[in-house]
Order: C-alpha cells, then sequence, then structure tokens
C-alpha cells in the first residue's frame, strides 16, 4: 500500500508501527500501546519517535514519564470510554484502545488502514508465546520475530470491542469505516482505499479523519 497519501493527516500508529517509517516517509501523529510485552521489548523503539505517545500504566517503567508520553489506565469491560482519563477497556486489541483515543479527541470520521483481523499463527486466545522465526502475521517479518514474545490474538473479544466502537461512532453521528486492502473484518462498512486516496472528499474520507496504519 501507499502509505504516502497520509502525510499531513492526523494518524494514528499501533504498537510496532515505527518500523514502518522509514519507508513512509514521515511519522505518524499518535503513537498507541498498551501490551506489557511490546512495551517491555520495544520501549526504546517507541521513545525514539517524535509522536504523541498513548501507553499503558503498567508499562510505566520502560516508557519514563516525558512531555510526549501519556499513560492510560485499563479497567475491565466490556465498555468504550468516551473519556479515557478515567480508564480503557483494551478489548483485546490495541485498535480499540486508538478507536477510544479518536472518540475523545472529537475526530468525527475514522478510517482504519492495514487491521487484517487474521493470523496464520494458532493457540488458545491471549497466551504468552515466543516466536521461533520471521512475523508472518504483520507487514514487518522482525516486527514479532524471532525470540520475540507476545500473546495470541483474541479476536472474538476484538469483534466485540469493535462492536462497541461502531455503535458509540454512530449514536453520535460519527462513523468509522474500513480500508483496509484485503482484510477479514466484517464489522465496519468497507471503502476502497484507492478511492480515498485519489479523492479526499470521497464518501467515507474527511480531512479530520485519523487513518490508523497497519497493527496486526
Amino acid at each position: 500500500m501507499d502509505l504516502s497519501p497520509l502525510r499531513g493527516e492526523f494518524t494514528f500508529g499501533l504498537n510496532r508501527a515505527p518500523l514502518l517509517f522509514p519507508r513512509m516517509g514521515f511519522q505518524t501523529t499518535f503513537l498507541v500501546c498498551v501490551n506489557r510485552l511490546v512495551i517491555e521489548q520495544s520501549g526504546e523503539e517507541l521513545l525514539d519517535t517524535s509522536c504523541t505517545k498513548f501507553v499503558s500504566w503498567q508499562g510505566r517503567r520502560f516508557l519514563p514519564a516525558s512531555a510526549d508520553v501519556n499513560y492510560l489506565r485499563s479497567v475491565r469491560g466490556p465498555r468504550f470510554a468516551t473519556d479515557p482519563s478515567r480508564g480503557v477497556w483494551e478489548g483485546g486489541t490495541v485498535t480499540f484502545v486508538a478507536m477510544q483515543l479518536a472518540y475523545h479527541l472529537g475526530f468525527e470520521t475514522v478510517i482504519l488502514i492495514g487491521v487484517d483481523h487474521a493470523f496464520t499463527t494458532t493457540g488458545p486466545p491471549n497466551q504468552q508465546t515466543t516466536s521461533g522465526g520471521d512475523d508472518p502475521n504483520h507487514f514487518d517479518p522482525s516486527y514479532f520475530g524471532k525470540g520475540y514474545r507476545w500473546h495470541l490474538p483474541d479476536l472474538e473479544r476484538s469483534e466485540v470491542a469493535y462492536g462497541l466502537a461502531r455503535e458509540q461512532f454512530e449514536a453520535s453521528g460519527r462513523t468509522i469505516v474500513d480500508a483496509t486492502v484485503g482484510g477479514k473484518l466484517t464489522v465496519f462498512r468497507k471503502v476502497p482505499y484507492d478511492a480515498l486516496t485519489r479523492d479526499p472528499r470521497a464518501p467515507g474520507a474527511s480531512e479530520s479523519a485519523p487513518p490508523m496504519p497497519p497493527a496486526g
């Protein structure tokens, strides 16, 4: 995907999105990471960006407080937080956390990009595992590469969370659309990414829309 049209837009990068920054030629506006293992193993990578960062309070020892680091407290759900300062339900995916932040920040249209909602690695949801080689599930083979510890996905919980996000946005006259090329997520209305990048006035596009680069 050619992500150059996103330059100058408000964007959310998720987890190890900084791996993509050199290819994009720019950094995302915001960077969100709430998984303890990712923060622990990639904290320096996250800090080495100029993005405004939102990270889990549990990862504060790996990302010390600074002007561009904001801590989020995780709470039990299911729930959609319109005010993240009171805590956020993670919903099994950092993408849902970014949706809650986007809502709180006042964005009316959110465009999802790179949310494949599919993993070739299988096993019990949320189980910690260690990668034995290149990562086949994300945009870079080193994302969760050999020796990297990560949690297996919980796609059912993620779909519950996405449903809450869709309901909250729609109830407020806002929208989330999915411009992922391919992808197996069916919760949100699909829109063609190439049409959005050719014509910023196309349905589902907005100057205030914050695309979300690949999270896995």
